[in-house]
């Protein structure tokens, strides 16, 4: 059966495969309306949208937006023009536009809504708006706007390209004199109005005229709205939006029932592109019209992409412009497939029983036949059954979507001209064109992919296509270079050029897209295929990328060709393939890891050429097959791993990796010699497309290494190592193993590593059991590794060589050893704790049990300053008066028997000694701030032994220094006892003996006593012998007996003080007596005087007691010139409260003098002359006394 007889109808047939806006004729509407395909997806738009379009009609409502969005050639536009045929239901073909529905839409739901929408009075608005827009439009803020109100003027027959002219218009329609005005211009000029308004700039007399003969401007008016009409003419949205409200209620008045306008407009996603400012301005047309006409104009819109796709404005204003379309149906390609089928593809009965034998007969010959390569290609769509075999034939599932990938890939990449920009594309027009290419082949074949080419090259540029035409003239008349198949493989290499996503252009997927028949070998097939894209690749048609193939555009092939004649020098390819090994094996870390724990470092050598400082120990080496051009043989190899301490690795000899990153390379020069030079849009995009191109390079690069190196030849010390083919970084550590095991010979010394700080902790807190060596050697815990450095530090102590821990850290970093530096420290501290080597730190030793020495072995500062010198053995006799002497000066016999250890005690148990003890030498030397007691000399001299030996730091000197202070130690032990005893026992008496001293030198004069003399003599001898302890306990009973005498001589001493006190108290008393204020002093003056004279019974010193008698004397003037004072004060009082005025003289001060002062002291008169003296010094006591307006008062 051939192809042409399958179909139920004329597969040759008018079609109209691009639907136009503005294609009106009646033939036209009436087989878009009769054709129309309504699928199960556009079933549910028309529920959607006719459901919200009834709701509108009968409430005010702001949501009265679509947004109907579809990929190209989805059918978006042709759904709106349907739409606006059944909004306005006009009459074709003597049928409503509804009518058509019947048998098309089975839900009479969805019908009854469509139904209430045709009986809705409604102006339909259909315009593309790229079409209707001016040229420049897009520059302006209110390019929306003005071309809403250009479609609108239209609609309404007023001018739409002069929005002033239609203003005037709308003003002579509303006078009701536009009909007189369009006659009377018709007679003035000629010709109709309507086809002469576009002529505006021409017509001036006869439109000036015109307006003056039938509205209300004269003639100068007319001609003035003629001059400034067009620069006084102003347009806002909210101007626009009231307009179409006007108009609407104008109508609704008119028709006596709610009348709309629906605004349909084509394609406003691809002119607002992502312009946010037109979408801005989109949004607020259809806001205003949704406010001021609530429901009654709408806004229907379509576009490539769904709205949250194109739009990029803020957040805020996304979210408004989403809300103004509450409508948004998206076109699926799974709408089209079923448009294609039942519109195209539907069988006749017999057709469809012939292809279900055929596919019953073929399915499993069809399943192997149509694959695509599995690790990069999406998965594709193929017959599921045999219904889908009937519905598709001759086409493949796959081709619908693979074909709108390619309409998509094509106008997005800019390879189209200006029809697919501009909708003059369909998938259904590209079926229908391939279908009728083979309408005359016999059932079987299988329509190829390369059969769709012929409908998308009219809508190429002329630069694609001609490179097709060249290849095809090539073909035909060339010597062979290209033949006739090859440039149906460039097409098809053309179409998928640009959704390598979608169909990678590589030999599995290309051959099976180009299959055209069922029962067609596919390995032949393959063949023919690679042979082309070969011929193809010779002529710089096409370029390979990895696996893919492909197409160049004229620009490409000329870009092409300036990158294969750049030259890259061999080193730099060899020095760019290194990075990519070398990162392949090791990534960041360029570290060797043995063990688990052993970090090497490692020099990289790329062929003879060395990479960065070549300062490690080992390394390894990679012989690409540029190294000596392959050609080295196994013996040479096994050679060269015994000279160097490097892992060689030979890789295999295929050039691949070598030839992709020369590539990529060559791409990176151009682009970086081009870069910023004036080229065109074209060539900037050839340019990204290239530096992606190179980035894919030399990721295929890195992969072609990664499988070169799991099948190098590896060899370590003069042997091929056979290890199997695997990840190639577990490879080269297994060979770095190999290596290491057989450089660093000395590495497995360490049996017991140091991880931590805490481990070489445990070294210097350890029993000495646990670190000296003895008994079975095989569980001493690193021993030979104590052995080497105990041996390496000899020698250099010997050689009397400066070693320090840096040096010793170097040492064993290296070959053969390759030990961690917390290992050389833990050994170091190892042999430090047995006391074999010691450490210096600024010329001093280093104690054992300073646990600073762990910072002294692994801080950066410490290593260069530490000196490790062997130890000098202490002599057992020496080590033996150490113990003696902590045992007769210290009383302790538990001492370490280690020089350290030892050593460490003693200067504890000096140091508690010294300050730490109850009783220690620091405390007892203060007792010694407060008075002067018997021993001082012998703790200062026990001080100054102790504290000298606790600065020596050299074991040595230390246990010499001991044996030389020896007999001065064992001195202080026995002196110090009877110090120690005195503070315990008698230091109280010694107190007490020291008070009664301190009582008679203060009373010393007064005291004449001979007897009290004596005892005074007694208790200071013995206070002031250096050695008192013997004659201490004499004190008590000298103390007693001085206590006694000097109580006697201080009470005879207080009674005459005693009789004056009572004497001046009762003289005091006797003066207030009689003075009115008695009551409110005589408290105050018992009482001090009674505490006088308790002092007095206290007193312990005479010279105390002796003052109190003049306490007394000014005690009784203080008071009595109080008295005086206070009855002055009474007086003044009174005699201001009188009722005359009374002029006081003044007030004469009364001073009051003590007789005893007068006369202070002993006299003895002999004479005449004696009395005068005294008189003339009392005279000069008084008159100095005397002052003006006072009396003196002697008591």
């Amino acid at each position: 059966m051939k192809i042409h007889d399958m179909f139920q109808k004329d597969i040759d047939r008018p079609i109209q495969g691009v639907v136009k806006i503005g294609q009106n004729s009646n033939e036209i509407i009436t087989a878009e309306l009769d054709e129309y395909v309504v699928t199960r997806e556009l079933h549910r738009h028309f529920d959607k949208f006719f459901e919200g379009y009834r709701k509108g009609t009968t409430t005010r409502t702001d949501k009265m937006g679509v947004w109907i969005s579809g990929f190209f050639g989805s059918g978006k536009s042709h759904f709106l023009k349907i739409l606006s045929y059944l909004l306005s239901n006009d009459t074709y073909d003597g049928k409503k536009a509804i009518s058509y529905f019947d048998g098309k839409i089975a839900d009479s739901r969805i019908l009854a809504d469509m139904q209430v929408a045709a009986d809705t009075g409604a102006d339909v608005v259909l315009f593309n708006i790229d079409a209707e827009a001016d040229s420049d439009s897009k520059t302006h803020k209110d390019a929306i706007v003005k071309v809403f109100m250009k479609v609108f003027n239209k609609m309404r027959g007023f001018c739409g390209s002069m929005p002033w002219i239609a203003d005037l218009e709308r003003q002579m329609t509303k006078d009701g004199v536009y009909d007189s005005f369009r006659a009377r211009f018709k007679e003035l000029a000629g010709n109709e109005w309507e086809d002469t308004r576009e002529d505006f700039y021409f017509e001036e007399d006869n439109i000036v005229q015109a307006l003056a003969d039938t509205t209300k401007m004269s003639v100068d008016a007319a001609r003035n709205w003629y001059n400034k009409s067009e620069e006084n003419y102003s347009l806002d949205i909210n101007g626009f939006a009231r307009r179409v409200r006007e108009y609407i209620e104008a109508k609704s008045k008119e028709t006596g029932k709610k009348h709309f306008v629906i605004f349909l407009c084509d394609e406003i996603g691809q002119y607002i592109g992502s312009d946010s400012g037109l979408m801005l301005n989109l949004q607020t047309v259809v806001e205003s019209l949704g406010t001021e006409c609530g429901g009654q104009a709408w806004v229907i819109a379509t576009s490539q992409q769904d709205i949250d796709s194109i739009t990029k404005v803020d957040r805020d204003n996304f979210s408004k412009i989403i809300g103004r379309f509450d409508t948004r149906l998206s076109l699926s390609s799974a709408n089209v497939d079923e448009v294609i089928k039942k519109r195209l593809l539907a069988k006749t009965d017999t057709a469809a029983d012939k292809l279900r034998l055929l596919y019953a007969g073929k399915a499993a010959v069809i399943k192997n036949l149509i694959s695509f390569s599995s690790s990069d290609t999406p998965e594709k769509r193929l017959y599921s059954s045999a219904e889908e075999f009937v519905d598709v034939y001759p086409f493949i599932p796959y081709q619908f979507n693979l074909l709108q990938a390619v309409f998509t890939g094509i106008r997005t990449h800019g390879a189209s001209g200006k029809h697919l920009s501009e909708g003059e594309r369909s998938l259904l027009n590209a079926f229908q064109e391939a279908a009728v290419q083979y309408a005359n082949f016999d059932d079987g074949i299988l329509i190829p992919f390369e059969a769709f080419y012929k409908t998308i090259e009219t809508f190429l540029d002329h630069n694609i296509k001609a490179v097709i035409i060249r290849a095809a003239e090539s073909a035909e008349f060339d010597d062979g270079a290209l033949q006739p198949y090859d440039v149906e493989v460039l097409k098809v290499l053309f179409m998928v050029k640009y959704i390598p996503n979608v169909l990678p252009a590589n030999l599995e997927n290309i051959t099976t897209v180009m299959l055209g028949n069922i029962d067609q070998d596919k390995i032949e097939a393959k063949k023919q295929v690679d042979a082309s894209l070969r011929r193809l690749e010779e002529q710089k048609l096409i370029i390979k990328n990895g696996n893919q193939f492909i197409f160049l555009t004229n620009e490409e092939q000329d870009i092409n060709r300036e990158i294969r004649e750049i030259k890259i020098d061999t080193s730099e390819i060899i020095d760019k393939v290194g990075d990519n090994i070398f990162s392949a094996l090791f990534g960041l870390n360029k570290k060797y890891r043995y063990n688990d724990r052993y970090d090497f470092s490692f020099n990289t050598i790329i062929d003879d050429r060395p990479r960065g400082a070549q300062k490690e120990e080992i390394g390894i080496r990679v012989l690409t097959p540029m190294y000596a051009r392959g050609d080295v043989a196994e013996p040479e190899l096994k050679a060269m791993s015994m000279r160097e301490r490097n892992v060689i690795v030979a890789l295999p000899s295929d050039m691949s990796y070598i030839d992709e990153m020369e590539q990529a390379l060559q791409i990176e020069t151009y682009i970086r010699r081009n870069a910023g030079k004036v080229s065109t849009d074209t060539v900037e995009d050839i340019k990204t497309t290239k530096t992606r191109e190179g980035k894919q390079r030399v990721d295929r690069c890195k992969e072609l290494i990664f499988e070169a190196l799991k099948k190098a030849d590896l060899y370590v010390n003069s042997n091929k190592l056979d290890i199997k083919e695997k990840q190639p970084s577990e490879r080269i550590n297994d060979a770095f193993k190999t290596l290491v095991e057989g450089i660093y010979t000395k590495q497995n010394y360490i049996t017991n590593p140091f991880y931590t700080n805490d481990d070489l902790r445990e070294v210097l807190t350890a029993k000495d059991a646990q670190v000296v060596s003895g008994g079975m050697e095989a569980v001493v815990p690193n021993r030979l590794a104590i052995e080497e450095m105990e041996d390496v530090v000899a020698r250099s102590s010997y050689k009397n060589m400066p070693t320090t821990v840096r040096t010793l850290m170097d040492h064993f970093n290296k070959i053969p050893y390759g030990w961690k530096d917390m290992d050389i420290a833990g050994i170091v501290l190892t042999l430090f704790k047995k006391q074999e080597i010691r450490l210096e730190l600024g010329g001093e030793n280093i104690s054992t049990i300073d646990m600073n020495v762990i910072n002294y072995v692994t801080k950066r500062d410490y290593l260069d300053r530490v000196l490790v010198k062997m130890r000098v053995k202490i002599s057992p006799a020496l080590l033996q008066n150490a113990k003696n002497l902590a045992k007769d000066v210290f009383g302790r016999s538990d001492l370490p028997g280690d020089e350290d250890g030892l050593m460490a005690r003693f200067k504890e148990l000096a140091a508690s000694e010294l300050s730490r003890n109850d009783g220690s030498i620091k405390d007892l030397l203060h007792e010694y701030d407060k008075a002067g007691y018997p021993g001082k000399i012998v703790l200062e001299n026990g001080r100054k032994l102790f504290e000298q030996a606790d600065k020596i730091k050299d074991t040595s000197a230390f246990y010499n220094y001991l044996a030389e202070k020896k007999d001065a130690l064992l001195d202080y032990e026995e002196d110090v006892q009877d110090v120690k005893k005195f503070f315990k026992n008698q230091k109280n008496i010694f107190d007490k003996a020291l008070k009664m001293l301190a009582i008679y030198e203060a009373n010393r004069s007064y005291v004449l006593d001979p007897e009290t003399i004596k005892v005074v003599e007694d208790i200071e001898r013995i206070t002031r012998l250096p050695e008192p302890y013997a004659q201490i306990h004499k004190l008590p009973e000298l103390i007693e007996r001085f206590i006694k005498r000097f109580g006697d001589l201080l009470e005879a001493e207080c009674e005459p003080i005693r009789t004056d006190i009572e004497s001046d108290k009762a003289e005091t008393l006797a003066n207030l007596e009689c003075r009115p204020f008695k009551d409110r002093f005589s408290g105050k003056v018992q009482a001090d005087f009674s505490a006088l004279l308790d002092r007095l019974s206290h007193a312990n010193n005479i010279y105390e007691a002796i003052a109190m008698r003049t306490e007394s004397d000014r005690m009784k003037q203080r008071f009595i010139q109080s008295f005086e004072e206070e009855e002055a004060r009474l007086k003044a009082e009174q005699a201001k409260a009188g009722d005359d005025v009374i002029i006081q003289p003044p007030v004469r001060k009364t001073k009051t003098v003590s007789v005893k002062t007068l006369f202070h002291g002993t006299r003895q008169i002999s004479s005449k002359e004696d009395i005068d003296k005294l008189l003339n010094v009392l005279r000069k006591k008084l008159e100095a006394q005397l002052e003006e307006n006072t009396t003196i008062k002697i008591v």
